[in-house]
């Protein structure tokens, strides 16, 4: 009779098993695809100045709620062409650098936006360090190219798509469309505003990112 009860009980164990499985499938979030217009990364340089001091409030960027932040939930900071991550420790020599107060991590991966449909391996993220960017910055060395006189135009670089670890774990890959203002650089006041595509998984760990 013991033998039966235990029989019994180990198959009421599968079960309530299987029954949790199918209600952490059902749980599953859809991966979001959303577009930002006009986000300001504003700064200003002190020209009189040698060298030149630039100075202004990085704009904070949360893929979890798919906005700007003032608190510590930010995943990436814009302030003119410059993208910080939250994670790892300042890099030192910025006027008003936020703190990295998180574990995010970013990549560059090469290719289209809609073919990069999985994460990379997390060995291939990195954070800020001091003296380093995760995402480098200068011209043909990370998002964007820089035209020189007379147009000084910033264009983003064609192929190239920024995948980021959020502070809560999460993926998300975002494609930077344009740095100017309604699309529009025949208007210098117009400078420092991106617009992107990004597409981020609400599942913890989970890489699909398409």
């Amino acid at each position: 009779m013991n033998q039966i009860k235990s029989i019994f009980s180990i198959l009421f164990i599968a079960i309530v098993c299987i029954s949790c499985n199918d209600e952490a499938k059902l749980v599953t979030l859809p991966v979001e695809s959303k577009s930002i217009t006009n986000l300001p990364a504003l700064q200003d340089t002190d020209f009189t100045q040698n060298p030149p001091v630039t100075t202004g409030t990085f704009t904070k960027f949360s893929f979890k709620t798919g906005a700007v932040v003032t608190d510590d939930s930010w995943d990436i900071a814009f302030r003119g062409t410059t993208i910080l991550v939250n994670g790892g420790t300042k890099v030192g020599g910025l006027s008003d650098e936020p703190e990295r107060t998180g574990s995010a991590a970013l990549a560059i991966q090469n290719g289209t936006f809609a073919n990069i449909t999985t994460a990379p391996e997390d060995t291939l993220f990195s954070q800020d360090a001091s003296g380093s960017y995760a995402l480098p910055t200068g011209s043909g060395n990370g998002w964007y190219s820089y035209a020189g006189p007379p147009s000084h135009l910033i264009s983003p670089l064609a192929g190239k798509v920024i995948i980021v670890k959020t502070v809560d774990g999460n993926y998300a890959k975002l494609e930077i469309l344009n740095y100017y203002k309604d699309n529009n650089p025949a208007v210098a006041e117009n400078a420092r505003y991106y617009s992107f595509n990004y597409v981020y998984n609400p599942n913890v760990g989970d890489k699909s990112i398409q």
